[in-house]
């Protein structure tokens, strides 16, 4: 039997529900953080990478595969490819009038997104929270949150390895009696704030609630706030990082600071 991957699980769970707005948006949310194999029409030069191009109807596709022998299946023979999240594809393809081809013909999760989902999926992906301040006068248990978001929050912290000790989710009243509710990391790892920001952003995004605001903070271990979020707060234990010798990253895509060029 064909192995099930979570793409397809999803895939299969979106089409079983045409009409489920959240069934649709965990599918993309899979396919966001995935990591896809773009398959490429020549070897890649440095960060420089060309996608081989497939044209339906007059749009051209980019393919993509979540396994790297599902590509070697669709071309019929070893090709050169690109190992990229879904997320960095998106932002990669964005307005550019190119859509994306998963798993052509190979998979149960054969999917064809054309260009405007693709740029959908970038601006949803990029879109940014405002940074506030403000002191917190109270905190209380997190009453009130749908069971989707807490799922999500859930699924999402769980792919944030060794980013934070800890979060803790809570309701909150500041200063200026407003209240409303905050996902507290403790002891994030430097350089990693930006990262668990998005995450929390992407599992309200995907979770289909629109009516719902979380506000994101971070402290040290040693602080007071902590201590009052383990009291009324929601806990999420983040997994922690494995120990590994590094190894210079030679693959397109694979340093973060120097994404592939389309070309």
């Amino acid at each position: 039997m064909a192995e099930m991957t979570s793409l397809d699980a999803a895939y299969a769970l979106m089409e079983a529900a045409a009409a489920d707005d959240a069934a649709r948006l965990r599918f993309y949310e899979r396919l966001a953080e995935s990591e896809l194999y773009v398959l490429l029409s020549a070897e890649a030069q440095g960060d420089r990478i060309e996608p081989d191009l497939f044209e339906v109807e007059g749009v051209s596709y980019v393919l993509v595969f979540d396994r790297e022998t599902r590509l070697t299946k669709f071309v019929g023979k070893a090709a050169p490819y690109a190992a990229l999240s879904g997320r960095a594809i998106a932002a990669m393809l964005a307005q550019q009038q190119l859509g994306l081809g998963l798993n052509l013909e190979v998979a149960p999760s054969s999917f064809l997104m054309p260009p405007d989902a693709v740029d959908w999926l970038s601006r949803t992906l990029g879109n940014a929270p405002d940074q506030i301040e403000t002191r917190i006068e109270a905190f209380r248990p997190p009453g009130g949150l749908p069971e989707t978001l807490i799922s999500a929050l859930d699924k999402k912290l769980a792919t944030a390895t060794g980013m934070a000790h800890c979060a803790y989710l809570a309701g909150v009243t500041y200063e200026d009696g407003k209240t409303g509710y905050m996902l507290g990391f403790v002891d994030a790892l430097v350089g990693a704030q930006d990262a668990l920001v998005q995450a929390a952003n992407e599992a309200l995004m995907f979770s289909g609630i629109e009516a719902t605001s979380i506000d994101v903070g971070f402290f040290a271990a040693a602080d007071l706030v902590p201590a009052h979020l383990a009291r009324s707060g929601l806990r999420f234990d983040l997994p922690k990082a494995l120990v590994t010798t590094p190894q210079k990253p030679t693959a397109p895509g694979s340093d973060p600071t120097k994404p592939p060029i389309l070309r």
